[in-house]
C-alpha cells in the first residue's frame, strides 16, 4: 500500500464549490494526516479558501481549470462541453494516469458517472456501475446499492451488484462472508419481477464462499439491518436513499418541535440533552455521505451536492478508507475467482434454468 492517499478532488463540484470542498477536506485530512490532495477547479478561488487552512495548502497540489460541470448539465453535454477541460474530468483522468488513487466529486451525479465510465471503463464482466453507499442500520452499518447510477436492470446486473457489494462489505466491516439480500416487496420466493426472482435463484445456485446469500429483504429491513449488503436496481435504490434522509430530517424537526412545546418539554429535555444530542448525529445524513462508483477500473466517490463541510469530509474519508482497504482489489478477485464469478452466476442459471 502506498504511504501516502492521494486523492483528487473537483473542487468546483457541488452547489458551492471550493467552499465547503476545501474545508471539508481539510478535516478529513486532520483526521488522516496521510492525505495528499490534487486539486482541480478555478485556482483564485481555490487559494482563497486554501489560505484559510494551512494544514491543507501544504498538503496540496492546485491545477487550474476554466471550465465547470454545471449541476444541471445532462451527461452528454458535459461529456461534451467538460472533456478533457472541466474540473471533474481532470479529477478522473487522475485516478486513470496513477497521479491519484480516488477521485472525489459532489458534482452532478450523472456527469460524473458518464465521465467516469467514458474514461475508466468497467471491470470485466460489468455491463454498467453502481452507486454503493453505507446505510446507519439498528444492528451497525449496510452497504446498499446501486443507489441511482442507472435505471433498471436485469438479473446479471443485480447478480454482479450483489458481488461487488459484498467486496465492499468485506473490505469496510472485516466479514470475509458478508450477508447479502435482494429489495423486495416481500420475503417469499415467488414475489417481485421476473428479473429479480432469477437472481434470486442465480445467487443461490452460485452458492459463492465470500458472501452468504439471505434472501429477498422487505423496505424496512433496511434500517433494521436485515443483511450486511442490501442489493436493488437505481431506480428504487434512489427513492428508498431520498425516503430515508427525508425521514431522518422531518424525525429531528418533530423532535425540535416537541422539545420546545412546552416548559415540561424544555425541562425535559435538559435532563435527556446528551440521549438527544446522540439522536440527532445518528440522523444527520451527512455522516453517512459518499457513494462509491462500484465497478470502474478506479475509485471514484460521489458526495451529495448540497453537503456541508463536515458531509463532504466524511465523503473524503470514504475515498480514502476505500484505497487503504484496497477495494478494487477485492472486487476483482471476486469477480474472477475460479475464472469468474458472473462466468459461473450465467452457468448458474441454465442449470436451474
Amino acid at each position: 500500500m502506498p504511504q501516502k492517499v492521494r486523492i483528487a478532488l473537483d473542487a468546483m463540484g457541488g452547489d458551492v464549490g471550493a467552499s465547503v470542498v476545501i474545508p471539508g477536506a481539510a478535516r478529513a485530512l486532520a483526521r488522516h494526516p496521510d492525505i495528499e490532495f490534487l486539486l482541480y477547479g478555478d485556482s483564485a478561488l481555490i487559494e482563497a479558501e486554501l489560505a484559510k487552512h494551512p494544514a491543507m495548502k501544504k498538503a496540496s497540489r492546485v491545477t487550474h481549470t476554466d471550465v465547470t460541470v454545471s449541476m444541471h448539465d445532462k451527461p452528454s453535454q458535459a461529456l461534451r462541453r467538460g472533456r478533457k477541460k472541466s474540473s471533474m474530468w481532470f479529477a478522473i483522468d487522475a485516478v486513470k494516469e496513477g497521479k491519484a488513487d480516488v477521485a472525489v466529486s459532489a458534482g452532478n451525479t450523472g456527469a460524473l458517472m458518464a465521465m467516469a465510465r467514458f474514461h475508466l471503463h468497467t471491470m470485466p464482466g460489468i455491463d454498467r456501475p453502481a452507486i454503493a453507499g453505507v446505510w446507519p442500520t439498528m444492528r451497525g452499518d449496510s452497504v446498499v446499492l446501486d443507489l441511482g447510477a442507472s435505471i433498471g436492470g436485469d438479473h446479471h446486473h443485480l447478480v454482479a451488484l450483489a458481488v461487488m457489494g459484498g467486496a465492499m462489505a468485506s473490505v469496510l466491516f472485516g466479514k470475509p462472508r458478508p450477508t447479502v439480500g435482494l429489495l423486495n416487496i416481500g420475503t417469499e420466493e415467488v414475489k417481485g419481477g421476473e428479473e429479480i426472482r432469477a437472481a434470486s435463484e442465480q445467487l443461490r445456485a452460485m452458492n459463492l464462499p465470500e458472501l452468504d446469500y439471505v434472501g429477498f429483504v422487505e423496505g424496512d429491513g433496511i434500517g433494521k439491518g436485515a443483511a450486511d449488503v442490501i442489493v436493488t436496481e437505481g431506480f428504487s435504490g434512489n427513492i428508498a436513499l431520498k425516503a430515508a434522509e427525508g425521514t431522518a430530517r422531518q424525525m429531528s424537526e418533530f423532535l425540535r418541535s416537541a422539545m420546545a412545546s412546552s416548559w415540561r418539554s424544555r425541562i425535559g429535555y435538559l435532563f435527556a440533552r446528551n440521549a438527544f444530542t446522540a439522536l440527532r448525529h445518528k440522523l444527520d445524513p451527512n455522516k453517512s455521505n459518499g457513494g462509491v462508483l462500484l465497478g470502474l477500473k478506479g475509485v471514484v466517490v460521489k458526495s451529495h451536492g448540497g453537503t456541508n463541510a463536515e458531509g463532504f469530509a466524511y465523503a473524503v474519508d470514504v475515498g480514502y478508507e476505500m484505497v487503504r482497504c484496497d477495494l478494487l482489489t477485492k472486487i476483482n478477485q471476486m469477480l474472477n475467482r475460479d475464472g469468474s464469478a458472473l462466468a459461473q452466476a450465467q452457468t448458474a442459471q441454465e442449470a436451474v434454468s
